[in-house]
């Protein structure tokens, strides 16, 4: 799918965003799909053919501009220790989607019990941080060759809260970016959680492999069929 399977861009919300394919008449469901650091919101767009009908996906641009058409949620550095986040830049990308999500809401008429956030990796990063700080506003979360950065630990909602809502795990194998160390850790965390969830490690690096996305809306189907 290109760029002509998107609307143009709405810039009246907490997030720049462009809805992908045709508006849904009564939308039924809201998947939000986030892009990884160094992309922007046309990336994922691709992924709209996997969607049923009527499932409003929306594609959010994340907040920080790098130039040339490249954004990020947060500045991230690597050393031989892992990815070093910064960590304000991150919260204030975590408030900002927060809100984003309750707009999309508000004016759509769709229930957090039918919203999905998920992304590819550091899009994945925020919604594996919208979910676990704010289950209020989501059924579930997808985090696709992306991590759950551990400093969201003290924000994180109540177990009780955290019950009502499942997740997704995706990862290669060989991810050279984020290693597939970080699924592992992702998969121990949430079961100590209590969070119901599915992790599933595929072969190659650092991407999105058809059979992930195949796997990835099997999973949303099911969560929001009810």
């Amino acid at each position: 799918m290109n760029s002509t399977s998107m609307s143009s861009l709405h810039t009246d919300g907490s997030l720049t965003f462009r809805i992908a394919g045709a508006m849904p008449a009564t939308p039924r469901r809201l998947l939000l799909l986030s892009h990884g650091v160094g992309g922007n919101e046309t990336n994922l767009g691709a992924l709209l053919e996997r969607a049923a009908d009527d499932t409003l996906v929306v594609l959010p641009r994340a907040p920080l501009d790098m130039g040339m058409r490249q954004y990020a949620w947060f500045q991230v550095a690597f050393d031989p220790q892992g990815p070093r986040p910064n960590l304000v830049a991150a919260e204030q990308s975590r408030q900002r989607l927060a809100t984003f999500i309750a707009e999309l809401q508000g004016q759509y008429g769709v229930p957090p019990s039918k919203t999905v956030a998920a992304g590819f990796s550091q899009g994945g990063i925020m919604s594996a941080s919208i979910g676990l700080t704010r289950p209020d506003l989501v059924r579930g979360f997808g985090v696709l060759a992306g991590r759950i950065l551990p400093e969201i630990q003290p924000l994180l909602a109540d177990r009780n809260a955290l019950a009502r809502i499942e997740a997704f795990i995706g990862h290669g194998w060989d991810d050279t970016k984020l290693t597939v160390d970080w699924a592992h850790r992702a998969d121990a965390w949430l079961s100590e959680l209590g969070i119901p969830h599915q992790t599933r490690l595929y072969p190659g690096d650092h991407g999105l492999p058809p059979s992930m996305l195949d796997d990835f809306f099997a999973w949303f189907e099911r969560l929001t069929q009810s």
